[in-house]
């Protein structure tokens, strides 16, 4: 098997992405190469990008929420074959360690994000180059690239009819927000949900998780006013914004809901709005979820009574989703139209204008930008 080129999104720190033809190096044992069709930007991307969330290296390829095409498959692959319709994902599941085989768990050993590491897991080394000198990969999955290699444990097999152009936001955000709520906060039929942040993720939890559940009241709360009116089209029922009030905000829901809501769910990875969406359930039942990652030094503080009248409070990683067991079934909810996804895909550029999906989301326009790697 042989390298192939590719066009890639080269990236260096807070700098305009550049496209440059490199080597993709064949797969390696437990890994394959994907011919990626349509990726989308994820904030998680443009934090990085901008060298804020880690130790920089560069040069790297970003990019991880993708839908593609199996091209070719390395040793002791046997669960994929090449032509297999695939949602590269930037955690995976190694189904072996204790983790994957938890039915509570989805944290494996083995694939777990690493956002520090550049390189793949078999042998230390990239798959990607340009005349001889490596280029970095990205959570495992470097998706702003014609061809990518991915561990084989982080690549979930969908349905072949599924639309890559719309399934592949279900690889990070919209799954994320859809299990924090699903899977986790458990809300049921009639009960009132608190959603912390209106972006993608919030929204996502708001819309299809909530919405899903048959919860009877959502109730968003965000800082920007302006996104009340694009909320309103996803679920949200009623807005509120802390800067109207002179109170904390978990006694304003207090008010509203007559002793606190049913379930909440954190989005924004403010310390100070987890705080409130823990303190704004309802004792005896509440369960407050926290989805948003909070800054590193961050402390999390609350009278130890909230607990002890039984409060619960929960974290999420991935909406608690296993890549490859979960994720194929998700899919299929949107297949059966119990999920919807269009509505969450705002933009749509060719790769050759991948810089105008940055300007967007730098913008705090739209919810994601899809990118058809076919100019």
């Amino acid at each position: 098997m042989s390298s192939t080129q590719g066009q890639v999104i080269r990236c260096k720190a807070g700098k305009p992405l550049v496209i440059e033809e490199v080597e993709v190096a064949p797969p390696q044992k437990m890994e394959v190469r994907l011919k990626i069709l349509f990726t989308s930007l994820c904030h998680t991307d443009v934090y990085f990008w901008e060298a804020k969330g880690q130790t920089p290296l560069f040069p790297r390829i970003f990019g991880h929420e993708a839908g593609g095409i199996v091209e070719s498959v390395g040793e002791g692959v046997t669960d994929l074959k090449p032509g297999d319709h695939v949602l590269p994902v930037f955690t995976g599941e190694c189904k072996e360690c204790r983790h994957c085989k938890s039915a509570e768990s989805n944290m494996c050993d083995l694939l777990r994000i690493n956002t520090d590491r550049g390189v793949m897991i078999e042998d230390g080394k990239t798959r990607f180059s340009k005349n001889g000198k490596p280029i970095y990969h990205f959570l495992g999955t470097s998706t702003f690239s014609e061809y990518t290699v991915v561990h084989v444990g982080c690549v979930a097999k969908i349905n072949p009819a599924a639309p890559l152009d719309k399934v592949c936001v279900l690889s990070c955000g919209i799954s994320t927000g859809l299990g924090a709520t699903l899977n986790v906060a458990k809300p049921t039929k009639g009960s009132t949900v608190a959603i912390f942040g209106l972006g993608a993720v919030g929204l996502a939890v708001s819309c299809e998780g909530a919405r899903i559940a048959g919860a009877s009241r959502i109730i968003g709360i965000d800082l920007n006013p302006s996104r009340f009116n694009e909320a309103k089209k996803f679920g949200i029922t009623e807005f509120v914004n802390p800067k109207d009030h002179d109170k904390p905000i978990q006694e304003v829901l207090a008010e509203m809901t007559d002793g606190g809501v049913d379930r909440s769910v954190e989005c924004t990875g403010n310390i100070n709005a987890m705080i409130s969406a823990f303190e704004c359930v309802h004792d005896g039942w509440g369960v407050a979820v926290l989805v948003g990652v909070p800054n590193k030094d961050d402390a999390f503080k609350t009278h130890p009574v909230n607990v002890l009248n039984e409060r619960t409070l929960k974290g999420t990683f991935f909406g608690n989703y296993k890549p490859r067991s979960d994720i194929p079934s998700v899919v299929e909810k949107y297949m059966n139209k119990e999920l919807e996804l269009e509505k969450f895909i705002t933009h749509q550029v060719p790769f050759s204008e991948i810089n105008k999906a940055f300007e967007y989301m730098l913008g705090g326009e739209g919810l994601r930008c899809m990118i058809s790697m076919e100019n």
